[in-house]
């Protein structure tokens, strides 16, 4: 069970991002009973082929926070070189490894680095490294598998919001 200074850093963070959150971020909490399971949905970014597509995030906060990494994954299928390309839209992101996560990191600032990442993908910390490949190697058919899926399944309707096709 988390402590109570884990819950009211919890508290106090969840406040923040729902009052305050990052450009183009929104942060809900599907239950109010479990502070520790947070969504996020994020706008496209404007001038990347992710720009018009809404990606909900899923953000599991560990009873030991913030002494261990919260776990991030993209509900909406994404075509990125540092995110599964599965239904478990697992999330590689250094802030979120064991070995750089601080307990003064905070969940914003999570939420600012995956941002980011859609606006400047890290092509030599990948998951898929077929997508980082092809982000490397030829830049116009990324940006047009990218483009792709967000119209596959970030664009609203069916197709978003975690549609798994």
């Amino acid at each position: 069970m988390a402590s109570t200074s884990s819950l009211k850093r919890i508290s106090k963070e969840l406040a923040e991002c729902t009052t305050s959150p990052p450009p183009g971020m929104t942060v809900t909490l599907p239950s109010e009973a479990n502070l520790h399971q947070w969504r996020a949905t994020l706008q496209g970014p404007a001038g990347t082929p992710y720009a018009g597509g809404t990606f909900e995030l899923t953000i599991t906060l560990p009873e030991e926070y913030p002494f261990k990494a919260p776990a991030v994954h993209f509900a909406t299928r994404i075509w990125h070189p540092n995110v599964t390309n599965d239904s478990a839209g697992a999330v590689c992101l250094a802030i979120l490894k064991p070995d750089a996560w601080k307990p003064p990191c905070r969940v914003r600032a999570v939420l600012e680095a995956l941002r980011h990442l859609l606006v400047e993908p890290n092509p030599d910390d990948p998951l898929e490294p077929r997508i980082a490949d092809e982000y490397r190697a030829d830049r116009a058919a990324f940006e047009r598998n990218a483009r792709a899926y967000v119209a596959r399944h970030a664009m609203g309707g069916a197709g978003a919001g975690g549609a798994k096709s």
